[in-house]
């Protein structure tokens, strides 16, 4: 990893470059996530096709980031991102030409593909010109702008289909526009790699000698107990995702236009908190941020359950979302930490613990889903409780004695806080 000199910081053109790649890539991601199931159901899509068409990018992602992080590792991370950022953006634009159901499926496959090359590359880069000591940091920010650009982004898809009369593919063509700005400032801006990251390639350890050296089929066995805190941390995080705003008008009693207020909110907290947690993890103690985003997550499910109102889900949505930013940085911090001891395969680990917190952002609602559903409200959120405590739970012990796990034969890395 670099060190904290000018390749570190935030500042930096290869950081202002991925962060500015994080803010335009999502500013037209947000567009298309909110155009594209009105546009299916405008086809005459069900439901249920709906929900399936707009996650079948993330499950194809899942399946093919180890695989795709592997290959990023041989052509290198830059040209990973950059592949994946031009293919994505194609993609984009064949939405404006896509009238069937089908064209629409087979695009989302393969934004997956994209998105399975994509994530691991930019992790590796900023993990690689983060700094070692701001690493953290690097991710907060990176969470921050697509955080924020998303939701710039909904908004504005809202703007484009009221000025063009509900013109779907005009908004494809607005969102294909978009995202070639940030393919333009990783081709110009971002360096290939540090020459550290040169270096360590050409020190790979050989299969079977720790690392991830070997088939990409599995992953090590070093890396399963970190996946699994991975899944727990997003899986937690995230039940609430897709239920919330229905959530806050059945059981809060809230109004469509109070819940889009919360929404803002969120994004405000997320804009305040992001920075600041990342600021922690570097500086006081992961460990710390880590157990914030628990805190958070039991906090915020105990006041929807106890305090169903306005002002309680607001001060809920903002706890919540409050936890979200704390897990960004730390999960990411944590990421670099582990992908380093391998860093020839750099990009594989990373696909791996992607995968991992991508599967757990899936699970979460599912589960949250099928608990409403047969239980009712009050035990999904007790539920929400129960699994954010055990998670702590798993947390503490991997990074006591256990930590030893992570470390995989390096000591010093073991003595190492988290």
């Amino acid at each position: 990893m670099p060190s904290d000199g000018a390749g570190g910081r935030l500042t930096s053109p290869a950081m202002l470059a991925i962060v500015g790649e994080a803010f335009l890539s999502r500013l037209a991601f947000g567009v298309m996530a909110f155009a594209l199931p009105l546009y299916a159901r405008s086809l005459g899509m069900e439901l249920a096709e709906i929900a399936v068409l707009v996650s079948a990018n993330m499950a194809v992602a899942i399946l093919l980031k180890p695989y795709a992080g592997h290959l990023a590792d041989r052509i290198g991370h830059k040209r990973g991102a950059v592949a994946a950022i031009a293919g994505r953006s194609l993609l984009t634009l064949l939405f404006a030409f896509a009238g069937t159901a089908w064209q629409l499926f087979g695009l989302q496959t393969a934004r997956g593909v994209a998105k399975s090359l994509r994530d691991p590359s930019i992790n590796a880069l900023i993990a690689e010109h983060g700094g070692k000591r701001r690493v953290a940091s690097a991710f907060a920010w990176y969470k921050t702008a697509t955080s924020a650009a998303g939701a710039l982004g909904k908004a504005l898809a809202g703007v484009l289909l009221t000025l063009t009369a509900s013109n779907f593919p005009q908004v494809f063509l607005a969102a294909f526009l978009l995202s070639i700005l940030p393919l333009i400032a990783v081709v110009r801006w971002l360096p290939a790699a540090p020459p550290e990251a040169a270096r360590d390639a050409t020190a790979r350890p050989p299969a079977g000698q720790g690392g991830t050296a070997g088939a990409a089929g599995m992953p090590p066995a070093r890396l399963w107990p970190v996946m699994g805190l991975g899944f727990m941390l997003s899986g937690t995080a995230n039940m609430l995702r897709s239920l919330f705003p229905i959530l806050a008008v059945e059981y809060g009693g809230l109004s469509e236009a109070e819940t889009g207020v919360l929404y803002l909110l969120a994004t405000a907290v997320t804009l305040l908190a992001g920075p600041a947690f990342g600021w922690l993890s570097d500086n006081v103690s992961r460990k710390l941020v880590l157990m914030a985003r628990g805190v958070a997550n039991i906090a915020a499910s105990a006041v929807y359950l106890l305090f169903p109102s306005f002002a309680g889900f607001a001060v809920g949505k903002a706890v919540d979302e409050a936890g979200k930013a704390a897990f960004n940085p730390a999960w990411g911090a944590l990421m670099a930490e582990i992908s380093g001891r391998d860093r020839a395969s750099r990009g594989r680990t990373m696909g791996w613990l992607d995968a991992a917190d991508d599967a757990g952002a899936i699970a979460g609602p599912l589960l949250a889903g099928l608990l409403w559903s047969v239980w009712g409200v009050g035990v999904l959120l007790a539920v929400r409780i129960g699994l954010a405590v055990a998670t702590e739970v798993y947390a503490v012990l991997l990074f006591q004695p256990a930590r030893r796990v992570l470390a995989a034969g390096n000591s010093e890395a073991a003595e190492r806080s988290p």
